[in-house]
């Protein structure tokens, strides 16, 4: 397993004060794709910046640049959605979305708002239900984005969006979150770990689990308190039969959860890796 490659990302996402969001998901690819170099990507990035600044004046108005970036980035540039194969893992991995100009919200997101910064426009990732947003504060008041197509969302469209899930997980009547709690700006770190965890879905759902590893070590990473990603891993793991770290690293997970509705599954599937161990 590529050691040098996770101790790059490791690095990159060791401390929450010093986080480099665009660089980390650009690294994410390279488990996929080993000869990539990050540095490249930005250079890729930074072009498209630099066009873009030759168009906006310092004195411009938030919402002057705003307009600006989205023309460029959505007429121009052809950003927007791959409705032909949603669930292309290259949706995710930022070099080829420069490339195709086809992503999905959050890999559009991350792309939009390294473009945005590069004249000036602080914008920010939202971990809104099902579908990732965009938010900007600007003097007229807070903008939220549709990072798919550009759009602005007013808070009666957002909390139409909002309503299925909120249904589904049980939140209306007394218990309803208002929908300025779905609204906050995310981290970096809770952005990447959504990144990440859409990875994880396609590949888990496509069984490609040499590819599902790669993500779930950088999940382990980011995320060291996550016992679930560590049973995670050790899943991917016995997929591949690597039985020994397999089975650490679900013992862990046990050790650390105390009521779980899979600590009897996780128990009896270790009882079977450690049957098939002997047997080697």
């Amino acid at each position: 397993m590529p050691t040098q490659q996770l101790d790059y990302f490791a690095s990159l996402v060791s401390e929450d004060d010093h986080f480099p969001l665009t660089e980390s998901a650009i690294a994410i690819a390279q488990h996929a794709y080993p000869d990539l170099v990050v540095q490249h990507v930005f250079d890729e990035l930074d072009l498209l910046g630099d066009k873009l600044k030759q168009r906006v004046t310092h004195e411009m108005a938030g919402i002057q640049k705003l307009q600006i970036l989205k023309n460029f980035f959505y007429k121009e540039l052809g950003f927007g959605p791959n409705r032909n194969d949603y669930y292309d893992p290259n949706n995710s991995y930022l070099h080829s979305v420069l490339e195709t100009r086809r992503g999905i919200p959050i890999s559009l997101a991350l792309v939009f708002m390294e473009i945005g910064q590069q004249i000036g426009l602080n914008i920010k990732g939202v971990s809104f239900p099902n579908h990732f947003m965009v938010r900007l504060s600007l003097p007229q008041g807070e903008v939220i984005l549709d990072p798919l197509t550009g759009t602005s969302l007013s808070k009666e469209e957002l909390q139409q969006m909002l309503d299925p899930y909120l249904d589904a997980q049980g939140y209306r009547g007394e218990y309803q979150l208002p929908l300025s709690a779905f609204l906050r700006s995310s981290s970096s770190r809770e952005i990447l770990s959504r990144f990440l965890r859409n990875l994880k879905a396609i590949y888990t759902q496509q069984e490609r689990w040499e590819r599902l590893l790669g993500v779930q070590q950088r999940l382990v990473i980011l995320l060291p308190d996550a016992l679930e990603e560590i049973r995670d891993r050790g899943i991917a793991l016995a997929q591949l039969d690597y039985i020994r770290p397999a089975i650490e690293d679900m013992q862990t997970y046990l050790d650390g959860t105390e009521e779980a509705s899979d600590l009897d599954e996780i128990r009896a599937q270790i009882i079977e890796l450690e049957e098939q161990h002997r047997h080697h």
